[in-house]
């Protein structure tokens, strides 16, 4: 069967090449989050800062290093959410020598903002370095994931200078870690290092399935320490039921429809049964989340496909990671659709399997990737139930919508699929770190299609930012059954390249209907049912070279175009009171409701399906008919929305 790609190097190619003039975005940095919210097991970061003699040393803007690293623990405190487990280890700073000399100055509890400060504050540097050990202590120092969850913890490493303790080596200590848990990962700041000491903190890095982050000055280091751990606080919010998939479709395990957490190694295959009847389509979806800026090739890829009998494919499609900057969670997409006549060999009720597949290339990163699986069931329409025809043209919902305008409204996206923010339609302003993913939600109707626009922000850049470094901007949109249908569409591109000066990309769907499952085009037979379509918004890591402020400010103008039927089916009357482009407050938004962080990274028991339509079979001829798309929305105009 054919082979669908969702991303393709063409179309980034084409996105890297776009550099969009536009009047500025003004941001100023992060402020403190909301009060506090509860905890939760198995996730949360430990800063393990170096207090060794080297650290009372000038930093070269007048102060100490140590005086410097104060600082900016204290900045990074007051910008991680509220109640977001946090803790603090030393080393090297009880006595003058001596490899034994770390200690937890503040247990990883809740977020205490005060007391980590205070404990940085007491800090006399005066001892060696003892780092693998200290790592070895640190792992310990985090709290362990609950049974059957998949939580991050994050070891935050800054340091000024290289073990000089023998053992253990903390290059191999960083490995054993990350190869003994998924969810953990070593984070390294390199504060002014270089030479041996640099390549150290990178393989301690690159070993413990982290990043290296390097900061030559106080303002560097500020700056390096709260991007990272920003990002570990905000990681992926994982939902489903542990399962453990298999290498072969010997043994796999059966899955019902719901959603499932299990893990990936790099050119590795999972393998899930399930039973499908003859009449209902079948939607899968896999998901993976690398560590933040983890080293992935441009055609890195994830493959799905559902198979059957002894060496059969339904279908197979995949999705690349199509940069090279770093890791960012990777969604691909599939449906066992009965066909028309109902004489494939995918028509048959029986066991079928859901096959999930990472490709990497040699030198991507090693470890093994937390994966979401999602399985959903939409049952046939009811006996003598004609759906509307098929709507596969982008129409007026293409490149020249009109998108709303007007002063945006403050908004603070999810982490993945499970927290995604409700927009609807309207301006909506957020701000975004380098590897970063934001996730928002935008209801959409029977009829109705999503167009939007991103724009990224005018940053004040570091010196001759503009021309050292170029990195991008991107972004991608999701079915209700999480299949990516942004890319390779022709009509808009996912990627806009980013220097600091404003620069903006657009994407959108075909109109929603039933029968547009049995279109041939990748990006319009996924588009066949109402409900919650995903946005992905992502800045590329180099934008961590470019900007000074931690983080970029991001702009989305949403409209939701068409009015909203009552059903699937033709003639279906249009929903009293419903406006084309209808809009309204948003609702949900990362889990809690608040700004601080909420408990459950993690939901660790997920049954059903994520929604049960009414669908059913009918007159084949009816279900080819085309019909071209034509929306309208609200004007727009080149205003940017106003400062952070």
């Amino acid at each position: 069967m054919a082979r669908r790609h969702r991303r393709g190097v063409v179309a980034l190619l084409g996105g890297l090449l776009l550099t969009l003039a536009a009047a500025p975005l003004q941001t100023t940095p992060a402020v403190a989050h909301a009060p506090a919210a509860p905890t939760t097991e198995g996730t949360g970061m430990v800063m393990v800062l170096d207090s060794s003699g080297s650290m009372a040393e000038k930093d070269g803007s007048g102060g100490t290093r140590i005086a410097a690293a104060g600082k900016a623990v204290g900045m990074v405190v007051d910008a991680l959410p509220a109640g977001y487990p946090t803790g603090l280890r030393l080393y090297g700073a009880d006595k003058p020598g001596g490899c034994d000399d770390t200690r937890l100055a503040q247990p990883v509890s809740p977020l205490d903002r005060a007391g980590l400060k205070r404990a940085v504050a007491r800090v006399r540097p005066k001892g060696d370095t003892p780092i693998g050990l200290s790592l070895e202590k640190a792992a310990h120092d985090l709290p362990k994931p609950s049974a059957g969850s998949i939580g991050k913890r994050t070891i935050l490493l800054i340091s000024d200078g290289e073990d000089n303790c023998q053992a253990p080596p903390p290059c191999k200590v960083a490995a054993q870690l990350a190869k003994s848990n998924v969810d953990l990962h070593v984070d390294t700041i390199g504060f002014q290092v270089a030479g041996r000491a640099r390549q150290q903190l990178e393989c301690i890095a690159k070993s413990g399935n982290g990043r290296y982050y390097d900061a030559p000055d106080a303002k560097a280091l500020a700056r390096q320490l709260q991007r990272a751990g920003q990002l570990s606080a905000d990681g992926y919010r994982f939902q489903g039921s542990k399962v453990r998939g298999t290498p072969t479709k010997s043994n796999a395990p059966g899955i019902a429809p719901g959603q499932y957490l299990d893990s990936i190694g790099p050119n590795e295959k999972r393998f899930y049964t399930v039973a499908l009847d003859e009449a209902s389509t079948a939607d899968f979806s896999a998901t993976v989340v690398p560590q933040p800026g983890a080293a992935v090739g441009l055609l890195d890829s994830l493959h799905t496909e559902i198979a059957y009998g002894i060496d059969s494919t339904c279908t197979s499609t995949t999705s690349q990671f199509g940069q090279h900057e770093g890791g960012t969670p990777l969604t691909s997409g599939i449906s066992r659709i009965p066909s028309e006549h109902g004489t494939s060999g995918c028509d048959k009720s029986g066991q079928y399997w859901f096959v999930v597949e990472r490709k990497a290339a040699k030198g991507s990163d090693a470890a093994r990737w937390p994966l979401e699986v999602m399985f959903h069931v939409e049952h046939p329409l009811k006996k003598g139930v004609m759906p509307a025809q098929s709507e596969p043209e982008y129409g007026a919902g293409g490149k020249n919508a009109p998108l709303p305008t007007g002063a945006p409204k403050d908004i603070t996206g999810g982490t993945g699929f499970n927290d995604a923010r409700t927009l609807t339609q309207g301006v909506w302003r957020d701000k975004v770190l380098p590897s970063q993913t934001l996730w928002y939600k935008v209801p959409v109707g029977w009829g109705q299609q999503l167009r939007y626009d991103v724009e990224f922000a005018n940053e004040p850049t570091l010196k001759n930012g503009h021309s050292a470094s170029i990195s991008y901007g991107g972004t991608e949109v999701y079915t209700p059954a999480r299949v990516p249908v942004g890319w390779g569409t022709g009509e808009f591109s996912p990627h806009v390249s980013y220097d600091g000066r404003p620069a903006s990309l657009s994407m959108g769907t075909v109109p929603v209907a039933w029968s547009n499952r049995y279109e041939s085009g990748i990006n319009v037979a996924p588009v066949h049912d109402k409900g919650n379509f995903y946005i992905a918004v992502t800045l590329g890591a180099k934008a961590s070279e470019i900007a000074q402020n931690p983080q970029i400010g991001v702009v989305l103008r949403v409209a939701v175009l068409g009015r909203a039927k009552a059903g699937p089916q033709a003639g279906a009357a249009v929903i009293k009171g419903e406006a084309d482009g209808a809009s309204g407050s948003p609702a949900g938004g990362r889990q809690g409701g608040s700004e601080g962080w909420a408990a459950g990274p993690v939901v660790a028991a997920v049954s059903g399906g994520t929604g049960v339509l009414l669908l059913g079979g009918l007159a084949v001829a009816f279900l080819r008919a085309r019909r071209k798309a034509q929306r309208s929305g609200g004007g727009s105009d080149a205003m940017r929305g106003g400062s952070w």
